[in-house]
C-alpha cells in the first residue's frame, strides 16, 4: 500500500467509492425522515440536537474513509474487503438513526461506528507497515481512532447504566467530537498524507448531489402524502414546484467554480474548507426535512405552526448559502460570489418567515426559491462582465 501520486492525472471517483457512497444514502435518509417528523409533530427545535449529532456520525464517517481513499485507494483485495466492512457499519448505522433521533438511544450508532472503525484502523495499520515515509502518520490516525472509539463506548456505557447523568451526554459528545476533529490536524503534523486536490473537489461534490437527491426523496415523500388525502390545491403545486426551482438553484450555485485548483494552491486550507463543509451538507439534509413537512401540510393540517415551517425551509437555506460563500473563500483569488449580494439574500431568507400570516407558506417557500434564482443570475452576471472586462485588459494590454 504506497501513496498515491498527489498530481495523478485523470484522478476521479472509483466504483469502489460510489458504491460506498449508497450506503451513506440510506443513513441520510434515515436521518432526515425523523427530523421531519419531528418538524411536523411541532418539536422542531427539540429535535434539532439530536439530528445534528446523527449527522455528525453520519458526516465523520464518510470523511475519514473519503481523504485515506484519495491518498491510500490501491483498489486491490484486501483494500476492498476492508471497505465492504466499513459500508456494513454505516447500514448498522442506518438502522440505529430513528432510535437515536427520537430517544436519544446510540446504542445501535456506536455499535455501527465499532464496526466501521475496526475496518479503518485495519487500513491505516496497513498503510503504515507498507509506506514507511509515512509510517508515523497513518501510525498517529490508527491510535487516535482506536482511542476515540473507546472513548465512545466508554460515554455509551456510562450514559446507559446511569453512572453520567443524562444531562452530560451532549457535553460529552461535543468533547469527542471536538477530539475527533483534532486527529487529522495531530497526525498530518508528523508528515502529511498525499491527498488528491481534484479527487477530494469531485468527492464532496458528489456528495453534495447525494444531499440535494435525498431532499427531493424527502419531498417526495411529503408529495405522496399530500395527494393521498385528495386535496392538494394551489399551495400544494406552489411549494412543490418552488421546492424543485430552489433544489435547482442551490445545485447551480455549488458548482459556480471548480475547488480541485484551489484546493491544490492553498493545501494548508484544507481543513477548513473540510470542516466547513458539514454545515453546508447538514443545511441540505435539513432542508430536504422542511420541504417534505411543507409539501404535506398543503394536502392536510400538521402540528407544526405555518411560522415554523418557514423557517425549517428558510433557516437551512440560509446557513448553506452563507457557509458556502465562506467556504468558497477559503480556495479562490477571486470569489464568485459577491458578499454583500450574499449576505443581502441570506438577510431576506431568513426574515422570511414572518410574512407567513399574509402570504403563506407556498408563498414563503416560492420566496425564497426566486431569492436564490436572483443570486444564481446575479452571481452569473458578476462572473461573465468580469471575465469580459479581463478579456478587454489583456487586449488592450497587447497593443
Amino acid at each position: 500500500m504506497s501513496a498515491r501520486a498527489i498530481d495523478e492525472p485523470h484522478r476521479v471517483s472509483s466504483q469502489l467509492e460510489l458504491l460506498f457512497d449508497l450506503t451513506f444514502v440510506v443513513a441520510v435518509a434515515a436521518a432526515t425522515a425523523q427530523f421531519a417528523h419531528d418538524i411536523a409533530d411541532g418539536h422542531g427545535l427539540a429535535g434539532l440536537v439530536p439530528f445534528l449529532q446523527v449527522f455528525f456520525a453520519i458526516w465523520w464517517a464518510w470523511m475519514n474513509f473519503t481523504w485515506f481513499a484519495s491518498s491510500y485507494d490501491t483498489d486491490d483485495v484486501a483494500y476492498r474487503l476492508l471497505t465492504m466492512v466499513q459500508m456494513a457499519g454505516v447500514l448498522v448505522l442506518a438502522a440505529g438513526v430513528p432510535a437515536a433521533a427520537s430517544h436519544s438511544a446510540y446504542g445501535v450508532i456506536t455499535l455501527g461506528y465499532l464496526v466501521m472503525r475496526i475496518g479503518l484502523v485495519a487500513q491505516w495499520l496497513r498503510a503504515g507497515l507498507e509506506d514507511p515515509a509515512r509510517r508515523r502518520t497513518a501510525f498517529r490516525y490508527a491510535g487516535g481512532i482506536a482511542f476515540l472509539q473507546m472513548g465512545w463506548l466508554s460515554r455509551l456505557v456510562l450514559v446507559e447504566t446511569g453512572v453520567l447523568p443524562s444531562s452530560f451526554g451532549l457535553p460529552f459528545f461535543v468533547c469527542l467530537a471536538a477530539l475527533e476533529l483534532a486527529v487529522p490536524r495531530w497526525a498530518e503534523r508528523a508528515r502529511a498524507t498525499n491527498w488528491h486536490p481534484h479527487h477530494i473537489a469531485e468527492r464532496y461534490g458528489l456528495f453534495t448531489i447525494i444531499l440535494l437527491g435525498e431532499s427531493v426523496l424527502a419531498a417526495s415523500r411529503g408529495v405522496g402524502r399530500a395527494l393521498e388525502t385528495g386535496e392538494a390545491g394551489g399551495p400544494f403545486f406552489v411549494i412543490a414546484g418552488a421546492g424543485l426551482i430552489l433544489l435547482f438553484a442551490l445545485w447551480w450555485l455549488y458548482f459556480l467554480g471548480p475547488a480541485g485548483d484551489g484546493l491544490s494552491d492553498r493545501r494548508h486550507r484544507s481543513y477548513l474548507w473540510g470542516y466547513g463543509h458539514y454545515g453546508i451538507f447538514a443545511a441540505l439534509a435539513a432542508l430536504g426535512a422542511g420541504l417534505e413537512v411543507t409539501v404535506e401540510k398543503s394536502g392536510h393540517d400538521v402540528a407544526g405552526s405555518s411560522p415554523a415551517l418557514g423557517y425549517a425551509v428558510a433557516v437551512p437555506v440560509g446557513v448553506y448559502l452563507a457557509l458556502l460563500w465562506a467556504v468558497h473563500l477559503l480556495v479562490v483569488t477571486e470569489p464568485v460570489m459577491v458578499p454583500a449580494v450574499v449576505l443581502g439574500c441570506v438577510a431576506v431568507v431568513l426574515s422570511l418567515p414572518l410574512a407567513t400570516p399574509w402570504i403563506g407558506v407556498a408563498g414563503v417557500v416560492a420566496a425564497i426559491a426566486a431569492v436564490c434564482v436572483l443570486l444564481v443570475a446575479v452571481t452569473i452576471w458578476t462572473a461573465t462582465a468580469g471575465a469580459r472586462t479581463g478579456a478587454g485588459r489583456l487586449a488592450e494590454q497587447r497593443r
